[in-house]
């Protein structure tokens, strides 16, 4: 496919290379000498990933990428915004996210153990899969919760959970909620002060024990001051108007150095 795109470039045409799991692809790469994309990448005119930062960055300008650029996921204004909150979705910390066992394990530690570490408080888990776990009673299993909903969902609980990335990759989930005007707290991962500042616009937690720490200390008007704190800064940084800006402005300067 890679080869196939290049055979198309005509006189005063870019080629792009825009690599959706670029941490996975640079794990191949390296690992194989024979890789077919290693004797492509420097034909390329640039390379545009999802997220990664500066690692893979410096990992695609070292098998000879020409430039590298991460376009982020971001918030679509029209799409996620605060709403009314719905009295089902009520808590002091929710978390959305469906069952799987790649995420079983972060969900124990971050939402299931302060949940047992804070009985007086109420916690609700959104998504698919949950029905047949043991929760303690504190913790409502609500279910699938529609994409129509989840501005609701986020504005109904005091905090929201959002659970770990991988460096300098946050997930659309993240932005959909701070959208809404939630109290976001969050895993330590690097990259994170470029999206939002640690203790102003997000809280920001390296296990139960902590998460269950920020929630006892967390009041409600704290959490409505960093919730649109959060707002805020991605209205004015982090929308996919921004991220379309971005790619012009990268195209842009492709075009003038190609002439």
């Amino acid at each position: 496919l890679g080869a196939g795109v290049l055979a198309q470039r005509r006189p005063g045409s870019l080629v792009a290379f825009w690599d959706v799991a670029p941490a996975a692809t640079l794990e191949r790469v390296k690992a194989d000498a024979r890789d077919p994309l290693r004797a492509l990448l420097p034909r390329f005119d640039i390379v545009f990933t999802h997220g990664g930062g500066p690692p893979v960055v410096r990992g695609y300008e070292a098998l000879g990428a020409r430039r590298c650029a991460p376009i982020y996921d971001a918030l679509d204004p029209s799409m996620h915004h605060p709403a009314p909150p719905r009295r089902e979705w009520a808590a002091d910390l929710a978390l959305l996210a469906d069952r799987s066992p790649a995420r079983d394990r972060r969900v124990d530690e971050l939402f299931l153990r302060p949940a047992a570490l804070l009985p007086e408080r109420a916690f609700v888990l959104g998504g698919d899969g949950w029905g047949d776990c043991a929760l303690s009673k504190n913790v409502r299993a609500t279910g699938h919760v529609p994409t129509r909903d989840h501005n609701a969902f986020s504005c109904s609980a005091r905090a929201v959970l959002d659970l770990a990335h991988t460096g300098w990759s946050p997930a659309r989930r993240l932005f959909e909620a701070v959208g809404a005007g939630a109290c976001l707290i969050t895993c330590a991962w690097e990259g994170l002060e470029h999206f939002l500042a640690p203790g102003r616009e997000v809280l920001v937690a390296r296990d139960g024990e902590e998460v269950a720490r920020l929630l006892s200390a967390l009041t409600n008007a704290d959490a409505v001051a960093i919730g649109s704190a959060a707002r805020a800064r991605v209205l004015a940084e982090h929308t996919y108007a921004h991220r379309a800006r971005e790619v012009e402005r990268v195209l842009e300067h492709r075009e003038r150095g190609a002439a």
